[in-house]
């Protein structure tokens, strides 16, 4: 395929403007040429970074499918619940697809859009970003070597960070699984995919706990607000204010130039006065227990694969920082790795322990510890060269694997915790 692949981005939110901003790691091979996103401002900016022709904005995705294929490739960084309704059009009009995770919450929709995928010649990945990182390739590596031996046992926490709930899922777009996602399958369809894919074996069954344990009015301490800007009596001891997390934390705060998570609370072009407008009476500056969110602030589920091998899986919203750590015991020796250190230790029973730094393997560990770039910089590779998915590859079939774990997960939650057997539960028996 000639160069440079043309881009058309369906969503210009977070992640729809992290892979447009690609362009800049990749300006021979990558072209944004047109953008469609609900807010006026985020189309405008859109359109100001990529010097994209008036023509090419739209107020919408569905409007920028009305059109003829505007591009080689389409980003879907809609809504979770509309990724399937804009992929299904863009794949029949030609389009290859960059679908931001989760495929859908609902297991139907996924089936329908992989019976579609096959009748059309685009091809279409499942932004499950960790893949792609030096972090989880180099484990990734170890373990197939068999250095420490047959995998019996994996500990996995997905430590969310107390700041990142109450963002994201809490105030934020992912707090209700009604209108989004279950948290398990929003926030966690990663671990189930890059832990499965990293041990190489296949899940026979599921089981999970757990629930909202903070997030909730019945938690609300006296005196607590609808806003944390409205009259609050417990403001200053708070560790959720809002005043707090999105201005004056030197971790968070925009004061500190964290302009992240104030962006999303205002729009483009943060700055302090227009974060304070937007927390007085917008969904950021509500009272985090007095939300319309439902989904979990903390879940464990186990995992038992065909082999008996098993796994203790761990999300969790009281910690203090946002990392994912990793512990494989095996037949011959050990592995512990974490995201925050960047560290890998390899244990071989009986002999020296063996420390890697990821850091000095890589030149970028942003975004996603570089897998934002990295599935990017893949796709553009197959697209250009005309290859097939590698067994890395995190095709539709590839993901569909990890929305099943996840939504089996969720179901045993709903249930208490029973066992769900993942044939009986994909085939629709369970």
């Amino acid at each position: 395929m000639r160069t440079p692949i043309t881009f058309a981005i369906a969503g210009f939110g977070d992640r729809g403007s992290t892979y447009a901003s690609m362009q800049k790691l990749f300006p021979d091979r990558m072209k944004v040429v047109a953008v469609a996103d609900l807010k006026p401002e985020k189309v405008q900016k859109a359109k100001e970074l990529y010097d994209i022709p008036e023509e090419n904005c739209f107020a919408s995705a569905e409007e920028m499918l009305a059109h003829d294929k505007l591009a080689d490739v389409m980003v879907v960084s809609t809504m979770d619940r509309q990724h399937v309704g804009h992929a299904i059009p863009a794949l029949e009009k030609g389009y290859n697809i960059l679908m931001e995770k989760p495929i859908s919450p609902d297991l139907n929709e996924c089936r329908r859009i992989i019976e579609v995928a096959k009748h059309c010649p685009g091809k279409i990945i499942v932004c499950h970003v960790l893949r792609y990182t030096t972090f989880y390739n180099t484990l990734k590596s170890i373990l197939d070597s068999g250095r420490i031996g047959d995998v019996v046992s994996v500990c996995a926490n997905e430590n969310v960070g107390y700041w990142h709930q109450a963002h994201s899922f809490v105030r934020g777009n992912w707090r209700n699984s009604d209108q989004t996602s279950p948290m398990i399958l929003q926030k966690c369809c990663h671990d189930m995919d890059i832990y499965t894919w990293l041990l190489g074996k296949t899940c026979k069954a599921v089981s999970s706990i757990g629930d909202t344990h903070l997030f909730k009015k019945e938690c609300a301490p006296e005196g607590a607000t609808p806003y944390c800007l409205g009259g609050c009596k417990v403001k200053e001891s708070c560790k959720f204010d809002a005043e707090k997390i999105y201005i004056t934390d030197p971790k968070t705060g925009i004061r500190h130039g964290n302009t992240w998570m104030a962006g999303v609370a205002c729009g483009v072009n943060p700055t302090e006065e227009r974060t304070y407008a937007a927390l007085r009476n917008g969904q950021y500056g509500r009272c985090v227990y007095l939300c319309d969110n439902n989904v979990v602030d903390h879940q464990q589920t186990n995992l038992l694969f065909t082999d008996g091998t098993t796994m203790s899986f761990t999300m969790c919203a009281f910690t203090e920082k946002c990392y994912r750590y990793f512990k494989a015991m095996g037949t011959n020796g050990e592995i512990e790795a974490d995201m925050l250190s960047n560290q890998i230790h390899v244990r071989v029973f009986g002999e020296p322990e063996e420390v890697i730094d990821v850091a000095k393997l890589a030149n970028d560990l942003k975004g996603h510890g570089g897998g934002d770039s990295g599935i990017v910089d893949d796709f553009l590779n197959m697209l250009i060269n005309e290859t097939e998915a590698t067994a890395r590859t995190t095709t539709l079939e590839n993901s569909l694997e990890s929305h099943f774990i996840a939504l089996a997960a969720e179901q045993s939650r709903l249930m208490g915790g029973a066992l769900v057997e993942m044939e009986a539960f994909k085939s629709g028996r369970n």
